[in-house]
């Protein structure tokens, strides 16, 4: 179970800052298309912290990181090949995944501080209630984390594209959908939590038949 939760937080990293070059509207309010994907990253950290302890959960987000920074390198090398003569969107996918470079680049830094904000207070918390009340350190450490997150994300991604009261709107309505996402996925936090350990209960069981065999 670690490893499928870990294959599905850097793959939602990686598609999220493929998708943040996208911006769209619900109503008036404006949201990049990242915002959709990216919020169910704090999700598996909290489930990988609550199961498998706080270094583990650190671990996974350095892995996250180092998947990034591989990420932006292999875009840049990507932009910088020289075109066949019979591809005929090298500007398309320059503006495209140019744009994505920038959304890269701000996701990190947002990253770097928030999933460890994150992590830290999720622990901090457990700490002071043990097993119980996960659904308090669940939305705590996530809503604090993602004041942090979006307000860094937006402003390095988007200044300078979009006038500045956009881009406080911007911060405003993705944080507003973020807790209203970490609200809700609440009963979801604790069915992988649940999920976690009963299959880590099985592959002890399978690992003590095997042993007295």
């Amino acid at each position: 179970m670690f490893v499928y939760l870990n294959a599905l937080f850097v793959g939602l990293l990686v598609v999220s800052n493929i998708l943040g070059v996208k911006l769209f509207s619900v109503g008036e309010f404006i949201l990049p298309a990242a915002v959709i994907v990216y919020v169910i990253t704090f999700l598996v950290t909290d489930v990988i912290g609550e199961v498998y302890g706080r270094d583990a959960a650190r671990k996974t987000v350095q892995a996250g990181f180092f998947t990034q920074v591989l990420v932006m390198v292999f875009v840049f090398i990507a932009i910088q090949l020289p075109a066949a003569p019979n591809f005929g969107f090298q500007a398309e996918f320059e503006t495209i995944l140019g744009g994505s470079f920038r959304v890269m680049l701000a996701s990190l830094l947002s990253y770097v501080a928030s999933q460890h904000l994150d992590v830290s207070l999720f622990h901090r918390l457990k700490s002071h209630h043990g097993e119980k009340k996960l659904w308090l350190r669940n939305n705590i450490s996530t809503a604090a984390a993602q004041l942090v997150d979006t307000t860094i994300f937006i402003a390095v991604a988007f200044w300078g594209m979009v006038p500045t009261g956009v881009l406080l709107g911007m911060i405003a309505t993705q944080y507003v959908f973020k807790l209203i996402v970490a609200l809700i996925d609440t009963p979801i936090v604790y069915l992988l939590v649940y999920m976690a350990r009963k299959r880590g209960t099985q592959e002890q069981s399978e690992l003590a038949l095997r042993h007295s065999s």
